[in-house]
């Protein structure tokens, strides 16, 4: 009872020890999300210090639209990236996934709810013809993901007639990445989300005082709850400031819809990776399989249901794309796509190891990917040279990577 009482670290404890603790395990080899989030800064204050216009209000919405596909497919590739394993058909699962959504809605003339319906089932037949095949044949997840990348590209040739573009009406998936949230909506939802936000880190601060358990203390959750607000409080009040030159006829004030979409996607998945069993089985998977399966854990199972989410985070990526475009071609979910999706997990912290890694960190590379794309492009730079650069960063954190995963295991 003693040793418990002696661990209790009192409720007025300075936040200075929080930031130590933090401090003790970036040295211990637990970067977490500090590389991208530093990578942010700079790129942003050097793109910001070139051209002003960088930091305008249109072009910082600007940056939510054009990193939003990216973000939600590697959303998707985390849950593979987390057991070890790589999907790289990802990019074009969303490019044959948005063309069926396409004729659906456009030859066809379905309602928009039952073409992303089918377009979401297609997804995850996707996900689980690969799961099922890397799973119980035991080909190695880089082969089977590779040769359904090639397939891939050939039915949505198929679908679209070896060319076509199809291009997208319906106002409702039109209005994804194209339209706005009401300014006032938009503060309803910042409300919602800093209250559930307070609410959840006081509940876990409840639980872990009880148990007797240290690291958090009240300040800690004051402080987390206060950065919340006014990081997310200041994009708002950006986002909802008026974008447009002639705002009487054709107003842009208000934050993108596809901004709450993707706050609701990672939410509901981190609360899936913290808080379910199976986010803490693909966690165990990850670290170790043959561990995991001798604890009881259907290792299989898990590993298809990953392989399913993916593709189904890869579709919803791909109907954002499709909306952004107003249109789908064959090209859709191809070039850099699956590339920028896989180099923005790793940019935001997710270990290629397996084990390690949070959906924040799909939205964080997402962000350092648009910010490069978007700051080099305002300075004209060309394609090959945002590759290089892109290329350099996703190498950088990649090399970060691997040194803290080597720093963090035991010295022998």
């Amino acid at each position: 009872m003693n040793a418990v009482t002696t661990e209790r670290r009192p409720a007025s404890a300075p936040v200075t020890g929080l930031m130590s603790g933090y401090v003790g395990r970036v040295r211990g080899g637990d970067m977490g999300a500090l590389p991208s989030v530093i990578a942010l800064v700079v790129l942003s204050a050097v793109f910001w210090a070139a051209r002003p216009v960088f930091m305008s209000e249109a072009n910082f919405a600007n940056l939510f639209t054009q990193g939003a596909a990216i973000a939600v497919i590697a959303m998707g590739l985390i849950f593979v990236l987390l057991l070890g394993e790589i999907d790289l058909s990802a990019g074009f699962t969303s490019g044959v996934c948005a063309a069926v959504l396409a004729v659906l809605l456009t030859d066809e003339g379905w309602p928009w709810y039952a073409a992303v319906l089918v377009s979401l089932l297609t997804g995850v037949v996707i996900g689980f013809v690969i799961g099922t095949v890397v799973v119980k044949i035991g080909i190695p997840s880089f082969v089977v993901t590779l040769a359904a990348f090639l397939a891939l590209q050939g039915v949505a040739l198929k679908i679209m007639d070896n060319g076509r573009n199809i291009s997208i009406h319906d106002e409702t998936i039109v209005a994804i990445a194209n339209k706005n949230v009401a300014p006032p909506i938009g503060w309803a939802l910042y409300a919602l989300l800093i209250a559930g936000f307070a609410l959840v880190q006081y509940r876990k601060w409840r639980v872990r005082t009880k148990l007797g358990l240290t690291g958090t203390t009240a300040r800690a959750v004051v402080l987390r709850v206060v950065l919340l607000a006014l990081v997310a409080g200041a994009a708002v009040l950006v986002l909802n400031g008026e974008r447009s030159r002639n705002p009487a006829v054709h107003s842009l004030a208000g934050m993108p819809i596809v901004v709450p979409l993707i706050v609701a996607l990672l939410l509901l998945w981190t609360f899936v990776l913290d808080r379910t069993a199976f986010g803490r089985h693909i966690y165990a998977v990850g670290g170790n399989a043959e561990a995991a399966r001798r604890a009881g854990i259907a290792v299989d199972r898990v590993k298809i249901t990953a392989f399913m989410l993916c593709s189904t985070m890869a579709t919803v990526g791909g109907l954002i794309a499709a909306s952004r475009a107003n249109s789908v071609d064959p090209n859709t979910g191809g070039s850099d796509v699956l590339l920028t999706a896989v180099g923005a997990a790793v940019i935001g912290g997710t270990s290629l190891f397996g084990g390690r890694g949070r959906m924040l960190d799909a939205v964080l590379g997402a962000a350092v990917v648009a910010v490069i794309n978007n700051g080099m492009g305002l300075m004209g730079y060309s394609a090959g040279t945002k590759f290089v650069v892109t290329g350099f960063v996703l190498l950088l954190a990649a090399g970060v990577d691997a040194l803290s995963r080597k720093r963090a295991l035991p010295q022998r």
